[in-house]
């Protein structure tokens, strides 16, 4: 198991994963049944991730990582905007001690493609899109691609708000017992690249 190892280290292990996947060499490591009866008494991830729902982006997959690596949080448009999931973080960062969380956005992000567009929404996903404005009107604010700067606003102010809104979250930061990472996965590619929390 992932066990004792600083937010640096973990970063290293997921960044190695990924070149991996993009070059087309995954090992599928922690696959094994051994590795599956070894859980079975705990588990140690290496890391939170908190990141989309959209079928494109399994973290386990593009970090090519295996069972009990990695503690998924998967939320159409990566974000915290409930107890629930920030409960969850709570709960990796502080029972689970991952090192690491990571907030995941990707390319051609479709909740936030209907944020921009103002798309009208029945039910629960009126809630979402209305969620995801800070990040419409953060990316407004600059030049470029309006989608791309949303996405990438989105990860930023997602980032911010696990400090923000989570006591424990924030105590493990400043106590350095955690870092917390914004990260952009390109869908063409298949690279994420680290985008705020690197230092």
């Amino acid at each position: 198991m992932a066990t004792h190892l600083d937010s640096k280290q973990a970063l290293q292990l997921l960044l190695a994963g990924n070149a991996r996947f993009v070059a087309g060499e995954r090992i599928f490591p922690n696959q094994e049944n051994n590795r599956r009866l070894e859980l079975t008494t705990g588990q140690h991830p290496l890391a939170a991730v908190l990141s989309c729902s959209d079928s494109r982006v399994p973290p386990e997959i593009v970090f090519d990582q295996g069972l009990g690596d990695l503690f998924i949080i998967r939320v159409a448009g990566n974000i915290a905007v409930n107890s629930h999931i920030l409960a969850s973080i709570e709960y990796a960062v502080e029972h689970l001690k991952v090192p690491l969380v990571m907030v995941l956005g990707h390319q051609k992000c479709g909740a936030l493609t209907a944020a921009l567009q103002g798309s009208e929404a029945e039910g629960s996903i009126a809630d979402l899109l209305l969620a995801l404005q800070p990040a419409v009107e953060k990316a407004r604010q600059y030049p470029g691609d309006l989608l791309e700067n949303a996405i990438l606003a989105n990860v930023d102010l997602t980032v911010k708000q696990l400090e923000e809104a989570s006591p424990i979250v924030a105590h493990a930061v400043h106590a350095g017992e955690v870092k917390l990472v914004g990260a952009y996965y390109a869908l063409e590619s298949g690279a994420v690249k680290i985008i705020s929390g690197s230092k």
